[in-house]
């Protein structure tokens, strides 16, 4: 797979690295404010679940992707970098067994190719791997060169998963449900769903201020807050979203055990979102450790992302490896 063009690469000139970046936290929301207007109540208050009637659908569908990445040689000092994203569905009908369903992946490369000299450009133009480009501004410094590489795996990431889904929804029986791990208002098709979910782990947007932004991020557990809407961002698409806590946070941290969920701009989302909710606090278990996110990760999207990085190539699946200098001795 990446092993026979990254090795022309290196052939052709290039100096062999094997740095491995920090593991990605996944699909992070758009770090900004945007604000939000009320839909359910006039302001953002918490919603008990306490004695609420579960949603129970007979089958559900849960989405998640990985991406895997890895500088693999140096041009001067521009990186090379290998990376693996992939993004598979599992269905879990009536018997609780996961089944796969779909899942597709890609390899890439990233680097800037005016900055490699011919012969290595040359060979990795033959090399039958897509390549991606860092932007001309961030390619001549390694410090910005790499999370400008570590931006791109996450957008391809981000495609892959969202023409996954897409694709996808025509098959879901009446009556079933498409769980994904991250946003659905990057597409038309996911945002208009009935069915569809968006389960986003990180909170980099900031839609509160004030008491309103206290009362989210101080949201007890088993509560959510009241369904609002998140006003516009470019090409993200009109839905509903509320917090869910699924965790105590103290003693912890404010986003503790905290997602945010994400649904069609409908009536029907704001008069199911406590069964909704509910129905999410059943799917805490079993707990999805040993990964450090289990405090907001949801056991069968931890099942999706499981599946996917056993099948993940073992050439960028990070691996312990020592740096200290090679002596001879």
């Amino acid at each position: 797979m990446a092993r026979s063009w990254v090795e022309a690469v290196l052939a052709a000139g290039a100096v062999p690295a094997s740095a491995v970046p920090e593991a990605s936290l996944g699909r992070a929301d758009i770090e900004t404010f945007t604000g939000a207007d009320p839909i359910e109540d006039p302001e953002l208050r918490a919603h008990s679940l306490a004695g609420v009637q579960a949603l129970a659908p007979g089958a559900v569908e849960f989405l998640d992707g990985i991406e895997l990445w890895r500088v693999v040689g140096y041009a001067g000092v521009t990186p090379i970098v290998c990376a693996h994203v992939a993004a598979a569905i599992r269905r879990r009908g009536p018997d609780r067994r996961p089944r796969t369903v779909a899942e597709d992946a890609e390899e890439l490369a990233i680097t800037r190719l005016e900055l490699l000299p011919d012969a290595v450009r040359g060979a990795l133009e033959r090399g039958g791997v897509r390549v991606v480009e860092i932007p001309a501004e961030d390619a001549g410094q390694p410090a910005r060169a790499l999370p400008a590489a570590r931006v791109e795996v996450e957008k391809a990431r981000a495609a892959l998963e969202r023409r996954v889904a897409e694709r996808r929804l025509e098959a879901l029986a009446p009556g079933e449900w498409l769980v994904i791990d991250g946003v659905i208002s990057d597409s038309a098709a996911l945002s208009a769903h009935p069915r569809a979910l968006g389960v986003v782990k990180s909170h980099g947007a900031q839609y509160f201020e004030g008491a309103e932004l206290e009362r989210a991020l101080t949201l007890p557990a088993d509560h959510r807050t009241s369904v609002f809407r998140p006003r516009s961002r470019g090409a993200r698409r009109e839905i509903h979203s509320w917090y869910l806590r699924l965790w105590p946070w103290e003693g912890n941290d404010l986003l503790y055990g905290l997602i945010r969920l994400e649904a069609r701009a409908h009536p029907d989302t704001v008069a199911t979102a406590s069964a909704l909710s509910a129905w999410l606090l059943r799917e805490r278990a079993p707990l999805a450790t040993p990964d450090r996110r289990w405090d907001r990760l949801l056991y069968p999207i931890h099942d999706v992302e499981t599946y996917l990085r056993a099948r993940a190539p073992r050439d960028v699946v990070p691996y312990p490896a020592s740096r200290l200098p090679r002596t001879g001795s």
